[in-house]
C-alpha cells in the first residue's frame, strides 16, 4: 500500500471529519494564485473584512495581505506572522484617527473561522521546488504542515524530518506563517516547531491510544485544542541574543490546565506540580501567570512568582516579555515586597522567598492571589514558609519541584505543604522515567575515576556524607557553607599533585571520548580557587582556548583570581559560544555559576570534583541530560558524569530518593560495557559470517541474505543500538577484543544500507567515531554493490546483464540507478517522471513479494532501456527537455509527428505559464492545443492527446 493511500489520504479524511474542509489541489492553486502563493488570498481577504467589520475595507484587506507577503521567510518573519494571527498587530484607521488591532483569527468564537486542509502543496522558489504532503489552514493562512511516510519505512520519521529541514533551506517561504509541523508513518505521530526543527523540539504525540492513527489525528487537529495551542502555547524567546522558538509540551499543558482549574476551585488552596529537571517548569509557571492575567474574571488577580536568584538574574524577564507581559514588579527588597502587597497591587510580582523574612501577618487577605513557588522544596523549611503563608493567608499556593520524594523526609516538606488537597500528594507529575521515554531528557551514565584520583573515603564520609546537615541539601549556597567547614576535605581536593593528575585525565578523556562526538564538557570544582587551579593545570594538557573559568567576583580575591573575571557582556558571549559546536571554549570550569538554569544541550560530559548530594547533585547532573542533535545527524545518546570524588560509590546515599527514580536518572557505565559484550557475543552469529571477505561473491551473499525486508530492518535496529554503545565507550581498553568484529559489522551495515537505498551513498546513519573507524580501515569500494553501474546507458545495462551477478543484485543495481537518475534529472527532463513512477511501482511489488527477483529484473530492464534510449534520441534530435517530453508523449498516440510540430506545441505552452492553476489560462491553452493537434492525431484522439500533454510534469 502506498504512502498516499495508507497515511496521507486517511489524514485528510479524519481531518475533514472533525471540521477541516478538504480543498482539492487545483482549487488550492487557484486560491493561492499559483505555486509561489503563500496564502489562500481570496479567503483571507474575505475573513479580514468579516472579522473586523467597520474597520477593514477591501483596500485595507489588500494592504494587510501585501504586508503578510512581505514577511521575511525566517524565524523573525514567523514570529511576526504569529503576532498577526494573535491580533497583536495594528493598522491606522484614519476615520477614527487611531491604531486598531486587527483580528485574523477569532479565538473566542471558533465557529467564525474557516478551517481547511489541502495536499500536495507545491512551492516554487527561484532555485528550488518542493512539495509538502498536507497543509492545514485557518482563514486562508497555513498554520501547520504534515509530512506523511509509508508505515513500512523503518526510517520514515527521520526521512520526514530531514525533508522538512531541507524545505527550510530550499523553500523557506513554505514556513512563513506555518507554526507547527507533524511527521507520521501511521504508527508514530511526532510534532515540532517550524524554524526549530532540532531534536529537542520534536515530540511524540502520546496522549492517545498507541497505534490508533485515527484518534491521534483527530485529537491533535481538534479545532478548539489547536486554536488554544496557537494562541497560548507557542513562544519566541531570545537566548544569548539568538531568537528561538518553543512549544509547550503535553505535560506542561496538562499541568497548566490543572493549575488554572485548581485556582478557580473555592474549596482547594494547594497544589504541587512535580515535573522533573529539564522539563520546562519556569515556562509552565509563566504561562499560568499570563493566562490568569488575561482571564475574563471580574477581579483582576495578583500573581506572585517566587524564584531562585539564578532564575531572577538569568532569562526570566525575557521569558515574561515573550508572553506580552510588559508591566510587572520585581521586589528587590523586603520593604518593596511589603509595599506591593500592602498597596493591593494587581498584576505579576516576582520575588525570592527570603524577602518574606519577618513580614507581617495578614498583609493582604484577598483570595484572588496566586503564589507560584519554583523549587518548592526550598521554601518549606524554617520560618520563611510560615511567614509567607501567614502574610497571604487566603492565597492559592502552587508549588513546583523537580526533585523526587526524599527518602529522608518522605511524607513531610514539599509534599505535606503543597500536596494536602490531593490524595496522591501532588496535582500533576511528570517523572524522570517519562521524560526519558519522551526524549525530553536523555539517560545518564557515570563512571568513577581510578582510586588514586578519588579522595580518601574516610575523610569524605566524616566531613560530608555522614553529616546530618548535608542530608537533603537544597541549594548550592547551603552546600558551599557545609564544604567551607570541611577543612581537611578541601585540602585533599585542592592538593596540587592531585589536580595535575586529574587535569591530565580530563584532557585525555575529553580529546579521546567526547571531542570526536562533537560535544562539550563541564569541569565542576569544589570552590572558586579550585576553578583557577584547574584552569592552570588544564592549560598544560590542552590548548588554552579549550577551557574558560566562570565564577562570580569577590572583594577578597587575589590579583591572580581576578585575572579570570568576566564582564557581564563577556559571560553573555561565552554562554553563546559554548552552545555553538564550531566555537571555543569546549570545557567550562565552574563551581556554582551555570550549575542551575544554564541550558546547553551540547553539554555531554560533567567532570565532578565537588562533593554533592541529593537536590544539588540532581540539579548539577541534570546539566548533561538535555537531548541534542547536530546538523550532521550526530545524536547525543546519553549524558555522562565522570566522578573524581567517589560520590557515586554510594549512589543510594548520594541521591536519597525513591529507588525507581534514582535508577531512571543514572547508571554505571559498566552496565553498558556488559551490554556491549552481550551484543557482540550473543547477537552476531548470523551476521559475522557475512563479513568474511569483500569480493563480489561475498558481497552478493550478504546482499541476498538481507533480501527479506524484516531481516534487514532487524539488523539495522541491532547495529544502531550497538553503535550507540560503541560511541559512548570508545576509546576504552575494554573494547580491544571486540574491535575487529565491530569494524566488520559497521562495514556490513554501511554496505547493506547502500545496497538497499535508492539514494546516493551517504554515511549519515553512522556516528562520527564509526565513520572515522571505517575511513581508516575500509576501502570505499567495499560499500558498493557488486558490478555497480553509475551511468544510465544501454552499454551499462548490457555489461550488468553479462556480469554473472545474481538477479537480486541486478535488481538492486537497476532500481538504485533509475531512482537516482529520476531524483537528480527529473526536474530538467520531464519524460523521466513517468519512468520514475513506474519504477516505484515495480519496487513496491518486489518488496511485498508480488514480483520475483527475475520478474522485477525484466521490468527494470525495460524502464532503463527506455530511459537510456530516450536520452540518446533527444541528443540526436537536438531539442530541449520540454519539447522532447511533448514529442515522446505524442509518439505514443501517433507516428505522424515531426520535431518541428513538437517545438510548435511547446511554444504554445510557454504562452500560458499559469495554466496549472488558472482555469482561464488552461481553457485557452486547451483550445489552442485542439487546433494544432486535430490535424496531427485526428478528431477522435485530439482530446485524450491534449489531456496527456496537460498532465505532463513540467519545470
Amino acid at each position: 500500500m502506498s504512502e498516499r493511500s495508507a497515511v496521507q489520504n486517511p489524514m485528510l479524511k479524519y481531518a475533514s471529519e472533525i471540521g477541516w474542509a478538504y480543498v482539492p489541489r487545483k482549487q488550492a492553486l487557484q486560491h493561492r494564485g499559483g505555486d509561489t502563493g503563500l496564502y489562500f488570498n481570496d479567503i483571507l481577504q474575505a475573513q479580514l473584512i468579516k472579522l473586523n467589520a467597520g474597520i477593514i475595507t477591501p483596500e485595507r484587506a489588500a494592504e494587510i495581505l501585501r504586508q503578510l507577503n512581505l514577511l521575511n521567510a525566517n524565524i523573525e518573519g514567523n514570529r511576526e506572522a504569529l503576532a498577526w494571527m494573535r491580533g497583536e498587530k495594528a493598522i491606522f484607521v484614519s476615520e477614527q484617527n487611531r491604531d486598531r488591532n486587527i483580528k485574523l483569527i477569532d479565538f473566542e468564537n471558533p465557529e467564525n473561522n474557516i478551517f481547511q486542509v489541502t495536499d500536495e502543496w507545491r512551492h516554487k522558489s527561484v532555485a528550488f521546488g518542493n512539495r509538502a504532503d498536507v497543509v492545514f489552514l485557518i482563514n486562508g493562512i497555513p498554520v501547520t504542515i504534515a509530512e506523511t511516510k509509508n508505515a513500512g519505512k523503518s526510517d520514515g520519521l527521520a526521512e520526514g524530518i530531514d525533508q522538512l529541514r531541507r524545505y527550510h533551506r530550499e523553500t523557506p517561504e513554505i514556513f512563513t506563517s506555518a507554526q507547527i509541523f507533524e511527521v507520521t508513518q501511521l504508527f508514530d505521530f511526532y510534532y515540532g516547531l517550524t524554524w526549530a526543527a532540532n531534536r529537542k523540539n520534536i515530540f511524540n504525540w502520546k496522549d492517545e491510544q498507541s497505534g490508533n492513527y485515527e484518534q491521534k489525528v483527530k485529537a491533535f487537529f481538534e479545532r478548539d485544542r489547536f486554536l488554544t495551542v496557537l494562541k497560548n502555547y507557542i513562544l519566541f524567546l531570545t537566548e544569548n541574543d539568538t531568537l528561538t522558538k518553543v512549544i509547550l509540551r503535553q505535560h506542561q499543558i496538562r499541568a497548566i490546565e490543572k493549575v488554572c482549574d485548581r485556582i478557580q476551585d473555592p474549596h482547594k488552596r494547594r497544589g504541587l506540580v512535580w515535573h522533573t529537571q529539564g522539563s520546562g517548569k519556569t515556562l509552565t509557571m509563566i504561562t499560568i501567570a499570563a493566562l490568569l492575567l488575561r482571564g475574563n474574571t471580574s477581579e483582576k488577580p495578583t500573581i506572585l512568582m517566587l524564584v531562585d536568584r539564578n532564575e531572577l538574574e538569568g532569562q526570566l524577564t525575557k521569558k515574561i516579555a515573550a508572553y506580552g507581559i510588559t508591566t510587572y514588579k520585581i521586589a528587590n527588597s523586603k520593604r518593596e515586597l511589603r509595599d506591593i502587597f500592602a498597596s493591593d497591587y494587581r498584576g505579576l510580582v516576582v520575588s525570592m522567598i527570603h524577602k518574606f523574612d519577618d513580614i507581617p501577618a495578614n498583609l493582604n487577605t484577598r483570595s484572588s492571589i496566586t503564589v507560584l513557588v519554583d523549587e518548592a522544596h526550598r521554601t518549606t523549611g524554617g520560618d520563611l514558609g510560615n511567614y509567607l503563608m501567614a502574610a497571604l493567608p487566603n492565597a492559592t499556593y502552587i508549588g513546583f519541584t523537580g526533585t523526587p520524594i526524599d527518602k529522608l523526609s518522605e511524607g513531610e516538606g514539599t509534599f505535606k505543604v503543597f500536596g494536602t488537597d490531593d490524595p496522591q500528594g501532588y496535582l500533576d507529575k511528570y517523572s524522570i522515567a517519562e521524560s526519558i521515554i519522551d526524549g525530553t531528557t536523555v539517560k545518564l551514565n557515570y563512571a568513577i575515576a581510578s582510586s588514586e584520583l578519588c579522595i580518601d573515603r574516610e575523610t569524605l564520609e566524616r566531613e560530608f556524607l555522614n553529616l546530618s546537615t548535608s542530608e537533603g541539601v537544597n541549594d548550592i549556597e547551603e552546600l558551599n557553607a557545609i564544604l567551607d567547614q570541611a577543612i581537611a576535605l578541601k585540602e585533599l581536593l585542592k592538593a596540587p599533585k592531585r589536580i595535575d593528575k586529574i587535569a591530565a585525565a580530563v584532557a585525555k578523556h575529553f580529546t579521546e571520548n567526547v571531542e570526536p562526538m562533537g560535544f562539550k564538557a563541564f569541569m565542576v570544582t569544589v570552590d572558586r580557587e579550585a576553578c583557577m587551579f584547574y584552569k592552570q593545570a588544564l592549560d598544560k594538557y590542552l590548548p588554552p582556548e579549550y577551557s574558560r573559568v566562570v565564577y562570580s567576583p569577590s572583594p577578597k580575591d587575589s590579583p591572580e583570581m581576578k585575572a579570570y573575571y568576566l564582564t557581564e557582556d563577556q559571560e553573555k558571549q561565552l554562554r553563546k559560544d559554548f552552545i555553538d559546536k564550531s566555537k571555543q571554549p569546549k570545557i567550562l570550569i565552574v563551581t556554582e555559576k551555570l550549575l542551575t538554569g544554564f541550558d546547553a544541550p551540547i553539554l555531554y560530559s560533567l567532570y565532578l570534583d565537588k562533593p554533592m548530594r541529593d537536590h544539588v547533585l540532581l540539579q548539577a547532573i541534570a546539566r548533561v541530560n538535555r537531548p541534542y542533535e547536530d546538523e550532521s545527524g550526530q545524536v547525543k545518546p546519553f549524558g555522562f558524569v565522570l566522578d573524581f570524588v567517589g560520590i557515586f560509590e554510594r549512589l543510594s546515599k548520594a541521591l536519597a530518593f525513591d529507588d525507581d527514580e534514582v535508577s531512571s536518572v543514572i547508571q554505571n557505565i559498566d552496565v553498558l560495557k556488559a551490554l556491549f559484550e552481550v551484543y557482540i557475543k550473543d547477537n552476531t552469529q548470523a551476521y559475522l559470517p557475512l563479513t568474511k571477505g569483500w569480493d563480489d561473491k561475498a558481497k552478493e551473499q550478504a546482499v541476498e541474505y538481507f533480501d527479506d525486508k524484516s531481516v534487514r530492518e532487524k539488523f539495522f535496529k541491532f547495529f544502531k543500538q550497538l553503535q550507540n554503545l560503541y560511541d559512548i565507550l570508545s576509546p576504552d581498553a575494554f573494547l580491544r577484543p571486540y574491535m575487529d568484529d565491530y569494524q566488520a559489522l559497521a562495514e556490513l551495515y554501511a554496505s547493506i544500507r547502500n545496497a538497499y537505498s535508492t539514494n546516493p551513498y551517504v554515511d549519515r546513519e553512522l556516528t562520527s567515531k564509526t565513520k572515522e573507524l571505517l575511513r581508516q580501515h575500509t576501502d570505499i569500494t567495499h560499500l558498493e554493490l557488486p558490478n555497480e553501474i553509475k551511468a544510465l546507458t544501454v552499454e551499462g545495462l548490457e555489461a550488468l546483464k553479462a556480469s554473472g551477478s545474481s538477479d537480486v543484485v541486478k535488481v538492486l543495481n537497476l532500481r538504485k540507478l533509475l531512482a537516482i537518475t529520476v531524483q537528480l534529472e527529473g526536474e530538467s527532463k520531464p519524460f523521466l517522471w513517468s519512468i520514475g513512477d513506474r519504477a516505484e511501482k515495480v519496487n513496491e511489488a518486489y518488496e511485498t513479494r508480488q514480483l520475483t527477483a527475475q520478474e522485477a529484473l525484466i521490468e527494470y530492464e525495460k524502464l532503463l532501456r527506455e530511459a537510456a534510449e530516450a536520452n540518446e534520441q533527444r541528443e540526436k534530435l537536438n531539442i530541449d527537455e520540454n519539447t522532447f517530453a511533448i514529442y515522446t508523449a505524442l509518439k505514443l498516440v501517433t507516428d505522424d509527428l515531426s520535431v518541428n510540430q513538437a517545438k510548435a506545441i511547446n511554444t504554445i505552452f510557454l504562452k500560458f505559464p499559469d495554466f496549472s492553476w488558472d482555469d482561464t489560462s488552461k481553457a485557452r491553452l486547451r483550445t489552442e492545443l485542439y487546433i494544432v493537434l486535430r490535424p496531427i492525431v485526428g478528431a477522435s484522439k485530439m482530446i485524450p492527446a491534449t489531456d496527456t500533454l496537460l498532465n505532463l510534469k513540467r519545470i
